[in-house]
């Protein structure tokens, strides 16, 4: 794995009040929260107090983090903002023969306006001008952003656990 160089985000980024930023230390509240925002519905199903299901969560999130630090060294890791608000977050890692999404996950008020299709997109660019023409990720069955990556060319690959493994490779020319 390589450090991943990323280019300027497009036009139509700025054009919708949409730019992209290295995560500081001092994003690391808004990075937790982005992850409690969502896995929020769905573990709320368990029925247990809202302050015992913000502790788990915080905890998975402190989790999720020790294991991305291990495993995920390199990964560009961006804050998401629309109109100057913290509104999501994104890594991306560079693993030579493809560009993995590690994580991509937007708060509630700042999904369903094409943002998480555009941040996927732009990867995909990414994986073309690399060379490598090949963007992977994982993601739970029953995620809705699942069926946006359907939609984006992505096709199930394997499972992995809970997760399914989906690939986007880019058509060949000619």
């Amino acid at each position: 794995m390589r450090p991943l160089h990323l280019p300027p985000a497009p036009a139509s980024f700025a054009a919708r009040g949409i730019s992209l930023r290295a995560a500081l230390p001092a994003d690391a509240e808004f990075m937790r929260d982005v992850y409690v925002a969502g896995r929020w519905e769905e573990m709320a199903a368990a029925g247990w107090p809202d302050t015992v299901l913000l502790a788990f969560l915080r905890d998975q999130y402190r989790l999720q983090t020790l294991h991305y630090d291990a495993h995920y060294a390199d990964a560009a890791r961006l804050v998401v903002e629309c109109d100057g608000v913290c509104a999501g977050k994104l890594l991306l890692l560079d693993m030579e023969t493809e560009i993995r999404i590690v994580d991509i996950g937007l708060m509630p008020a700042f999904r369903g306006r094409g943002t998480g299709a555009m941040l996927v997109c732009w990867t995909q660019d990414i994986a073309r001008a690399l060379g490598c023409g090949k963007v992977s990720l994982h993601v739970e069955p029953n995620n809705p952003a699942r069926r946006l990556y359907l939609r984006l060319g992505f096709q199930v690959a394997g499972i992995n656990g809970a997760y399914e493994r989906m690939d986007w490779v880019a058509p060949q020319e000619g």
